[in-house]
């Protein structure tokens, strides 16, 4: 392994994707690859950075190197020195638009990378190996210009503007960079290709992946892969479903009927999701172990919360009930779903994104098949934020009938397209329900204290809910 200049050090500690703030850094260079620039514009090259203290992480860091500064990229300068024959500045790559047409390029030509000096080679074991390869049926496209989206977290997503081969513009490219990389396909590539191979919009169009195969001597045979990068149509100019919501609520207008389209397109979204990819029935095992996972979040948050205590035996009475109550089978869900994952596209109605799954869980396990409940109460809960946010927003006032009938109008809706009952499942999916509500008590305890009531008072509702026959 090879160390990182003291400059990338410094800038990587203060990314918003560098996870690590809380303890010092142990930056190590693992691998590496280069693209070639268009035009020959700088020096494009992609390392992979160990951090090692505590919890081993591994990053994703392009940098391109310059002769001359970028124009309009001042915020993304990494460092800038003299050398011997000049100046050399470095900047985040992402935001360079040599980076961005190179990565594109590799994606839509399934280009191919490799190590081939430099001390990461020498050190690493062995080479860095990185694959693009583009969506059978995605359109050929060229690169015209590019940006990278604001407000990222742990990825960066890059904006292309692109044209067919006759310059007719064509609809914009989002391309995802995973900073944070693992071992073992990413979700969100996997679960929206599957959708798009099976015929389905209910997810962005894929374009097509980066992989990248590298040393890690934790695996049994010393390497590691993974996906990369990520790129699918953007549908720019539209407004996620939340902020839909919140307005219908702030104006009092109705929203049943599109509460109704979205339990509609949940449900496709699971059915499509179970024929593509592997299903399997729920074992008493698994009803067991998740049941358990449910009963130790619960101790978890009554630790942090304590008013959470006086739930104990109502919500032992939920959970021994869902355990005896009928489960559906074991499938690849969208594991994150809340209204803010999904767009109201005119013409083409609800369109679901970010299939990563929940962010706090190891990505080995967001790969795992689920039941498709948790899914439909993160949806349930989303509609109760909206009405406590309104609530919030507007003292004296309430939205909580206007939520129920989006919850019983997407459940419909939901029960409509599958064929399945979901009553069926009540016990079990209230216990769901009241698993994320409790989530969601401890962070609002945590960040947002004012919004607390709205996870607890859900709690409440599901747990007098439950002991009605």
């Amino acid at each position: 392994m090879a160390g990182v200049p003291d400059y990338l050090e410094s800038w990587m500690t203060k990314q918003r994707w560098y996870a690590g703030k809380s303890r010092a850094p142990q930056l190590q260079v693992i691998g590496g690859f280069g693209l070639a620039a268009p035009n020959s514009a700088a020096v494009i090259r992609v390392y992979l950075v160990l951090d090692d203290a505590e919890h081993p992480l591994l990053y994703q860091v392009p940098l391109t190197e310059r002769s001359e500064p970028l124009d309009g990229a001042e915020n993304a300068l990494v460092a800038s020195f003299d050398v011997e024959n000049g100046r050399r500045y470095i900047y985040d790559g992402p935001h360079d638009p040599a980076f961005a047409e190179a990565l594109l390029r590799m994606i839509l030509d399934d280009g191919e990378a490799h190590e081939t000096d430099g001390p990461a080679a020498a050190n690493s074991g062995g080479p860095l190996v990185a694959r693009g390869h583009h969506t059978p049926d995605s359109a050929p496209v060229q690169f015209v210009s590019s940006r990278v989206l604001g407000g990222e977290q742990s990825n960066s997503s890059i904006i292309f503007q692109v044209a067919s081969p006759d310059g007719t513009p064509s609809t914009p490219i989002i391309c995802k960079l995973f900073r944070a990389i693992h071992h073992g396909e990413n979700p969100d590539v996997t679960l929206t290709e599957a959708l798009g191979a099976a015929g389905s919009t209910v997810a962005p169009r894929s374009i097509g992946h980066v992989t990248g195969l590298w040393t890690d001597s934790g695996m049994a045979e010393g390497i590691a892969t993974g996906h990369l990068a990520f790129a699918q149509e953007f549908l720019p100019g539209v407004e996620d479903a939340w902020r839909v919501a919140v307005h219908a609520a702030e104006v009092g207008e109705d929203f049943t009927e599109r509460a109704r389209a979205l339990g509609v397109t949940t449900a496709e979204m699971h059915e499509t999701l179970r024929s593509a990819l592997p299903s399997r029935a729920t074992t008493p095992s698994d009803i067991a172990t998740t049941v358990a996972s449910m009963r130790y979040r619960f101790e978890l948050a009554a630790a942090e919360v304590p008013g959470l205590s006086e739930y104990h035996p109502a919500l032992e009475r939920v959970y021994h009930e869902a355990a005896a109550s009928p489960w559906p089978a074991l499938q690849r869900i969208h594991g994150d779903f809340h209204l803010g994952q999904v767009l109201a596209v005119p013409g083409r109605g609800w369109v679901v994104l970010d299939f990563e799954g929940e962010p706090m869980r190891p990505m080995s396990e967001r790969s795992l098949p689920d039941i498709p409940l948790r899914d439909v109460a993160g949806m349930l809960r989303s509609f109760d934020y909206v009405a406590g946010s309104f609530a919030l927003s507007h003292p004296g006032e309430s939205a909580a009938a206007w939520a129920s009938a989006c919850r019983r109008a997407f459940v419909d809706g939901y029960i409509e397209r599958s064929g399945r009952d979901l009553r069926e499942h009540r016990a079990v999916l209230d216990a769901f329900e009241i698993d994320k509500a409790l989530y969601e008590a401890v962070y609002e305890a945590r960040n947002r204290p004012g919004w607390l009531a709205i996870p607890t008072l859900a709690i409440t509702r599901l747990i007098e809910r439950s002991a009605t026959p």
